[in-house]
């Protein structure tokens, strides 16, 4: 069951809009956009090995994002709102889902993106319930965007 957002809820939210638009955050979402779609722990370690700068690319979108859901599970952010504005949590899930357990595993913290996990698996229920075909749609654009270069 959801609350009502608040103001302080949408004041968050364009906090992290604005943080979005840094010049080296755009740069990392458009390199992870249009690079980085592993389909494995070996993929992800090819694509971008530990120590490169497209590593450090994965790493700061990831770890963005997992901020922002850590405000969601802790219940300073709105969930609702939160997907009212944004899509790009649910990308970033879908990218990552299939190499979690591997990373969990390879960094020894079973709790590895675990908030991300699950406002990511919140999302995608959220949008289930707002349209049968919304989630799928969702997952094939995720998979057309890679090796696009979109932004």
């Amino acid at each position: 069951m959801s609350t009502q957002a608040t103001y302080d809820d949408a004041n968050l939210i364009l906090r992290l809009y604005e943080l979005r638009r840094e010049e080296k955050m755009r740069k990392a979402r458009e390199w992870f956009t249009g690079n980085f779609a592993p389909a494995s722990m070996e993929d992800a370690m090819k694509i971008a090995p530990p120590g490169s700068p497209e590593n450090a690319m994965v790493r700061q979108v990831i770890s963005y994002w997992e901020m922002v859901a850590s405000f969601v599970t802790a219940g300073v952010l709105n969930q609702d709102l939160l997907f009212q504005s944004t899509g790009e949590l649910v990308f970033v899930w879908e990218r990552v889902r299939a190499v979690a357990p591997s990373m969990r595993e390879f960094v020894k913290n079973p709790h590895a993106w675990h908030n991300l996990e699950t406002v990511g698996n919140a999302y995608i229920k959220w949008m289930e319930s707002n349209g049968p075909e919304a989630y799928p749609a969702s997952q094939t654009m995720v998979k057309n965007m890679a090796g696009s270069g979109a932004r």
